[in-house]
Formats: C-alpha cells, structure tokens, sequence
C-alpha cells in the first residue's frame, strides 16, 4: 500500500516536567529542546491537519487537541524522532484516541533510521507496550539499558483498537541528553599547496619535510 510521509515543524521550547510530577524534574528531563524536529519524519499521516510533526509538543501543549496526526492509507503509523545529541530515554509519553482510533500498541526502535513499512514487520522492536483506551498523558516507562546513548527513535503503530485509521495527539520524551562529543573533521585536499597562501603555523620552524619512517 502506498504509505508516504511528512515532516519539519518548528516549535517553542519547553520548561516543565512530566505527567506526574510538574515540579520537580523540570527541562533535564523532558527531551523536547533536544529533539531535531527539522528531521522528523512521520510516514502515512493524513494531509487534513497541519504538519505530523505538530503532535510533538511542548510539555505545557500536551493536552491540547487542536493539533493531531490521522494515519491516511490505512491503521498503521511510523514516527522517526532524531535527537540533537546523545540520548538516555527513560520514558515514552503518548496521548491518542479516541476510542477506536486509540492504537492497539506501539512498538519502539533504537537507532533505526531508515525504517519503513517495507521492513519493519522483519525487525524486532527494542521494546514495545500496548496502549490503553483513554484521553489522559500515558507514561511508558522503557528498559533504560536498551536506549542508553541513542541517537533516534523510531515509532511504529502497527494498527487501531477497530477504527480505519489511528489519531495520535501528543508525543512526549523523558531521558538525559548529552552532546556529541565526536564530531566530524572536514579536510580540504590541495591539489598543489601554495605556501604563501598559508599562515606560518607555530613551532614549524626548522621541521623535515621528509617523511618519518
């Protein structure tokens, strides 16, 4: 079936905590500031409402149903979430439905960038849970030794509780986010180097350009 996909939404950052506690753990912990939402891609969202990434939302916005994703072609949903640095998750927040359109389970991939509808009946999810019924924040806790230093995750909804298609209002993520400490180095080749056009590099002086053996 023909799945296709939306993405890249800016959004304002975010400073409370959890659904349970709004007053103790604060930004740490909540992941929104360190997701790259110029990347998300949602795969087989419907067009009707704005841009799929919408449905990741600042923390003070997660009740909000103005804004949501429908699954188009059929019941079964893909969300790729990359991460701006190192991730720790300690937690998946999610708010669908209603009702029928709740999904039956969601399944969580670490590291899979590429997954799509074509593969990922073959994968084996890094965890998954089963999504009650219900207009209210849920809290997944995951396996924290399964997610440690990640750099995405990846959604996939693999059908409804009964409905044609599955409504998602809000995703959420709980975790400690480190920078990247390895960057990559760009080097420029010349194809023939022009001394004057370099500065004198200190402590050069008197070196062998005859190479070490």
């Amino acid at each position: 079936m023909d799945h296709h996909n939306h993405s890249h939404c800016h959004h304002e950052s975010q400073d409370h905590d959890h659904d349970h506690d709004t007053s103790d753990l604060g930004a740490q912990d909540n992941l929104f500031q360190h997701i790259d939402l110029q990347n998300v891609v949602i795969l087989n969202a419907s067009d009707d409402h704005g841009k799929g990434s919408d449905i990741i939302k600042p923390w003070h916005e997660r009740l909000n149903e103005d804004k949501f994703v429908d699954s188009d072609a059929d019941d079964q949903l893909i969300i790729r979430i990359p991460f701006t640095g190192g991730v720790k998750l300690r937690a998946l927040l999610l708010k669908s439905g209603p009702s029928d359109q709740t999904p039956e389970k969601v399944s969580l991939f670490a590291n899979e960038d590429n997954l799509d509808f074509s593969d990922v009946a073959d994968r084996t999810p890094t965890q998954e849970f089963h999504v009650p019924q219900g207009r209210e924040v849920g809290e997944y806790a995951v396996k924290t030794a399964k997610f440690n230093n990640i750099s995405s995750l990846t959604l996939f909804f693999p059908g409804s509780q009964g409905a044609e298609n599955i409504r998602v209002y809000y995703v959420g993520l709980l975790g400690s986010w480190t920078e990247r400490a390895n960057r990559p180095i760009i080097t420029v080749y010349e194809a023939q180097a022009n001394l004057a056009d370099h500065e004198k590099i200190q402590g050069t002086d008197g070196m062998s350009s005859t190479p070490q053996r």
